[in-house]
């Protein structure tokens, strides 16, 4: 009784070097980033210079055979984690960030999943999926979600840290013996299950897809005989006969979405499902997935059976859609950890707290709380809204005239009208625009920023009834920060350092800036990094970083969130109301479908009405409260606040919570006197 169970021989839990617990001292792990460390880059150099400097092989030129005939020689670059101190500060300063030296909490001796070979990432433990429910991965990006997943799909056979020595799947199914992992990796091992996996979106997908027509493809795989159903839910008529390659990012979504749930499988992967969708396509999407739980009378499989993993930034979405949730959490690009598995609002709120008590973890110094401040009188505030005693004098209030604008779409000849009613705004305000995807929200920020004209053949005129010159905006000052922004940063040839000195000059070196903006986006550590290298989550960073940067009276963001994970949206939040309202003392507009981030970030806010595509109204700007019940009342929708962290819940359709705020008309709980975000 009480004795350690004994594994077959070379089995042992042991580090990557092959050490068993005893006799590995390691108590860091060193990253080698390939891609930036190549033969001709300056940290290979400057690696290679320092190679055996101490006469030991802490820092080692190694060769390898690659190239398309396999036969090609390549030198790369091994740093040992044993290595002596004076190495290890010479590879922390390689040029480019090419190492990264993490120190490991003491518990990380042990449980390695997955490591990529000598200097790589490893990931310890994995989820634990569970039959006839939604289980989420909640966790920064770069923290080994995707590898988890692919595990789990059969994508990637764990190697548990012995990348020089793989275990075969005999072993690894020994290894997890006596765990709810056991069972399920020898039904995916023996083939006794199929897994589907919806992947993220990238150009890879696309290409794989290229030329095919969207209705093909969905007839092609609906094993459930549900596509028909799928394509009216997700709206996805207007795209059947298309090709996918011709699909905008939220059309594509929908599609890869329908896609999947129209397979017969056993187990169902999700790897983020939110993106590029509005809010009513989140909650749409949300129960296309809740529904593969449902007794399939097509196939004859209960409901109970299946297995469905999602991976989800959307706090609100994570929360609504998922029965358990596993949270993650490490150093991103160097090592992984894989929490026990935990009921939704348990997990979520420990995640958001930066403490584990079932593992006695603190992970995270300051804990992330949603408050709503009794002294805003329009409702959430991230930060203590600032004084308005001075505004007159800073800005001013700035009025603009109802417009209406028709564009035309010229493959089809479609039309589309967007009517503005004129409105108002001030200084150390920011004002949310709120709807669905096609209803012109895009189209209003380019109108501001004076991108496009309104329809008006004579001069628009204030609500005063004196004419206006040019754009709504015109002499005042404008900061856009578009939605799409990748391909343009991708083109620019340098570093981020380079690009943030051709764009905002002085600004680089104002110390309030690295302070309040670049410290926290954690912009510094890619400085020296090219920009055509970035992931989408560090280019979003960047895209605010130049937006905020940039001398303006208004400032337009769309979609701050897109690409970032959960601690980043808040820190972006933090960010663009600290420098823009609290320093700069000036306006913001922003377009958010983060149901957690647009509480946060507006004080007031835009709805949009009328029918996606064909005929929008645009509003006049309203306080919070009122702006969310509005909104909410289209999509039937009624949110709550979590009484330990107070952010936005989703109400299950049809509960006790739903049916009395749908009762009472107040859509979206406002608490008082509490203080504001933190």
């Amino acid at each position: 009784m009480g004795a350690r169970k004994q594994l077959p021989k070379g089995l042992e839990r042991k580090g990557a070097h092959g050490e068993s617990d005893t006799q590995q001292q390691v108590k860091r792990i060193v990253i080698v980033n390939h891609e930036r460390c190549k033969p001709n880059t300056q940290a290979f150099q400057y690696l290679k210079k320092h190679a055996r400097g101490c006469g030991r092989e802490c820092i080692m030129v190694k060769s390898k055979f690659g190239g398309k005939n396999g036969k090609e020689t390549r030198e790369y670059i091994h740093v040992s984690e044993l290595a002596c101190h004076a190495c290890l500060n010479r590879a922390k300063r390689t040029p480019g960030g090419a190492v990264k030296v993490v120190n490991l909490p003491s518990n990380l001796n042990k449980d390695v999943t997955h490591r990529y070979g000598q200097n790589g990432f490893k990931l310890h433990r994995l989820p634990t999926p569970r039959a006839g429910c939604v289980v989420g991965l909640l966790g920064k990006n770069g923290i080994g979600k995707s590898t988890a997943i692919n595990i789990l799909a059969g994508r990637l056979k764990p190697n548990l840290g012995r990348f020089d020595n793989p275990p075969t799947w005999a072993d690894i199914i020994t290894y997890y013996r006596g765990s709810d992992l056991q069972q399920y990796l020898t039904r995916l091992v023996e083939n006794d299950m199929r897994v589907v996996r919806k992947v993220q979106l990238d150009h890879d997908y696309v290409r794989k897809l290229e030329g095919k027509v969207v209705r093909e493809l969905l007839e092609e795989h609906d094993q459930r005989r549900v596509s028909a159903g799928l394509i009216v839910k997700l709206e996805l008529e207007a795209v059947l006969e298309r090709e996918v390659q011709t699909l905008s990012g939220g059309e594509l979504q929908r599609f890869a979405v329908a896609m999947v749930c129209s397979q017969d499988a056993d187990v169902y992967m999700f790897d983020e499902c939110s993106s590029f969708l509005d809010i009513k396509q989140r909650m749409t999407v949300t129960e296309c997935i809740q529904n593969l739980l449902v007794d399939d009378s097509f196939t004859g499989k209960s409901g109970t059976s299946k297995y469905v993993v999602v991976v989800e930034h959307d706090l609100a979405v994570l929360d609504y859609m998922s029965d358990y949730v596993c949270c993650m959490y490490g150093e991103p690009g160097a090592y992984g950890v894989v929490t026990k598995v935990a009921t939704t609002t348990c997990g979520i709120n420990n995640y958001l707290s930066g403490y584990f008590p079932a593992e006695n973890l603190r992970f995270r110094a300051e804990e992330i709380s949603f408050h709503v401040s009794s002294a805003c009188s329009s409702g959430d505030a991230l930060l203590a809204s600032a004084s308005f005693a001075s505004v007159e004098d800073v800005l001013g209030e700035i009025k603009y005239p109802a417009v209406t604008k028709t564009l035309t779409q010229k493959s089809t000849g479609s039309t589309f009208t967007l009517h503005i009613e004129g409105g108002s705004f001030r200084a150390c305000e920011s004002i949310g625009l709120l709807g669905q995807n096609g209803c012109g929200k895009t189209t209003f920020m380019n109108i501001l920023a004076g991108n496009i004209n309104t329809d008006e053949s004579k001069p628009p005129r204030d609500l005063e009834g004196k004419d206006i010159d040019g754009f709504f905006l015109s002499g005042i000052g404008v900061s856009y920060k578009k939605q799409v922004y990748a391909p343009e940063l991708r083109k620019f040839q340098g570093t981020v350092a380079d690009l943030f000195e051709q764009e905002l000059q002085s600004m680089c070196a104002d110390h309030l800036f690295k302070l309040l903006v670049m410290k926290p986006l954690e912009l510094e550590d890619i400085h020296s990094l090219d920009t055509n290298t970035l992931s989408g989550g560090e280019l979003q960073r960047v895209a605010i970083a130049l937006c905020l940067g940039k001398p303006a009276n208004v400032y337009l963001l769309d979609e701050p969130s897109a690409g970032l994970d959960c601690e980043h949206r808040v820190i972006a939040a933090k960010v663009i109301r600290r420098w823009i309202l609290t320093h700069l003392q000036k306006t913001c507009f922003i377009i958010e479908h983060d149901f957690v981030m647009a509480s946060a970030l507006a004080d007031r806010v835009v709805v949009y009405e009328g029918t996606p595509g064909v005929e929008c109204y645009a509003r006049t700007a309203v306080d919070l409260s009122n702006g969310f019940n509005s909104f909410l009342a289209q999509l039937s929708i009624t949110l709550r606040r979590d009484p330990i962290n107070w952010r936005p819940r989703v109400n299950k359709r049809g509960s006790q919570l739903d049916t009395e705020q749908k009762t009472s008309g107040n859509l979206f709980v406002f608490d008082k006197d509490i203080v504001s975000i933190k």
